[in-house]
């Protein structure tokens, strides 16, 4: 059988479908794009752009396959599978767990032809739901999921809801998966999750920071990145790990989504402005030239002009490398959807566009900052448009250079200009 396989959102999405692709190859499956048996759709929730999304795509699948069967799974499909089944005609729909499932679920579908619904509806409880190790795809570069779920629920956020509380995947299988792609010639892994550094919160004796340390002992590990960590995940341990270990990345991803303090506290983060900014300070005391990137939320409710005006200046003050910009988007069933004093989306636009230009200014300034010192490449990929071979530095700078496909996967000093 042949089966085509379309996957959305974030890289945990990500990994989880090329998790559901090994086992459909080991089962005798074959990949195709064109008259696909089975055509499955890993769905995002994440704002109401990513719901439509997810709504065209099924829509679309269903219509252009007519004779494929159609599985959907995912964080859209967790919250919304009774109208994933009726109104966009799906054959098997799975949300956020029972993925493992999906073989035995289109076999039972072949037999009786009617449309089969394996929802989990108490995410809170659920266990971590284990792929195994598994070969990836030809690249240079691994995301490897260590935890899912999220405890947090910030004001604005659908995830806790439909992704459930954390589970941290054993420590062993991590080891083994990271060691397992190292022989198949990775040299570069992403440690991921729905909030990755929440890792070991569920478990007794290990903290993230430690999975961290183990991770970075492993022999042949070129380089370590992580997705995204918070704040007030960053403790003295991990700090001294940026210190003693060069082959952790000479960058996080700390998400602010507000510098205003009072746009924080309606949000439920866990820190403050002043605490962002010691903890940023404590990692450039062991990391001076580090890139440091974020995510921004603009027009939360209630953001005067004022606030906003504090976010613009807490971002300049930290000199972040660049940012992520998104307009909050009111999602129905959080508090924040129900909060008063919505911001017009026009000011939402007009906001977005100045912290998009404040972060070309930040990112040029920080590039510039290394032109004509040489830094290790990790080369991954050829430049469709420009023709030359183009990877990533440590500090998550893009640099390309005009080499042979056979520097592909290859680690080189390239002058930066």
């Amino acid at each position: 059988m042949k089966f085509k396989l379309i996957s959305l959102g974030c890289k945990v999405n990500s990994y989880e479908s090329n998790a559901i692709r090994q086992m459909l190859f080991l089962n005798g499956y074959e990949e195709s794009q064109i008259s696909p048996d089975v055509t499955i759709i890993n769905t995002c929730s994440v704002t109401s752009v990513a719901d439509q999304k997810s709504r065209q795509i099924i829509r679309r699948e269903k219509r252009n396959n007519i004779n494929s069967i159609v599985v959907v799974m995912g964080c859209y499909s967790q919250k919304n599978a009774d109208y994933v089944i009726k109104e966009c005609n799906a054959d098997i729909v799975v949300g956020t767990s029972n993925r493992n499932k999906i073989l035995e679920l289109i076999q039972t579908f072949l037999k009786t032809k009617k449309p089969i619904k394996m929802i989990d509806d108490d995410v809170r409880h659920l266990k971590y739901e284990s792929f195994g190790v598994f070969t990836l795809p030809e690249s240079t570069r691994a995301y490897i999921k260590v935890e899912d779920g999220c405890n947090n629920f910030c004001t604005y956020c659908t995830i806790p809801y439909t992704r459930g509380n954390v589970r941290s995947r054993d420590k062993d299988e991590i080891i083994d998966e990271i060691k397992h792609l190292i022989s198949q010639g990775f040299k570069e892994f992403v440690l991921t999750g729905i909030h990755t550094a929440f890792y070991g919160i569920d478990l007794k004796g290990i903290t993230f920071s430690d999975l961290v340390e183990e991770i970075l002992k492993i022999p042949g590990l070129y380089r370590l990145r992580i997705s995204s960590i918070e704040e007030s995940e960053i403790d003295d341990k991990f700090i001294n790990l940026l210190k003693n270990y060069p082959n952790i990345a000479n960058h996080l991803h700390m998400p602010l989504q507000s510098g205003s303090s009072s746009v924080l506290k309606r949000m439920h983060r866990k820190y403050n402005v002043q605490d962002f900014v010691n903890k940023v300070n404590k990692i450039r005391e062991v990391r001076p030239d580090i890139a440091i990137t974020t995510d921004v939320i603009v027009g939360f409710p209630g953001e005067s002009e004022e606030e906003f005006n504090e976010t613009y200046e807490f971002i300049k003050k930290v000199n972040f490398a660049e940012l992520h910009v998104f307009p909050f988007s009111a999602r129905e069933g959080t508090p924040a959807y129900e909060m008063s004093e919505q911001v017009d989306p026009k000011v939402k636009n007009e906001r977005v566009s100045k912290l998009i230009e404040l972060s070309n200014v930040l990112y040029d300034k920080y590039f510039n900052s290394f032109r004509g010192k040489e830094l290790e490449v990790l080369l991954e990929e050829r430049n469709k448009t420009t023709g030359l071979l183009s990877g990533f530095t440590s500090n998550y700078l893009k640099i390309s250079a005009d080499l042979p496909d056979e520097y592909i996967g290859k680690i080189v000093k390239l002058k930066v200009r």
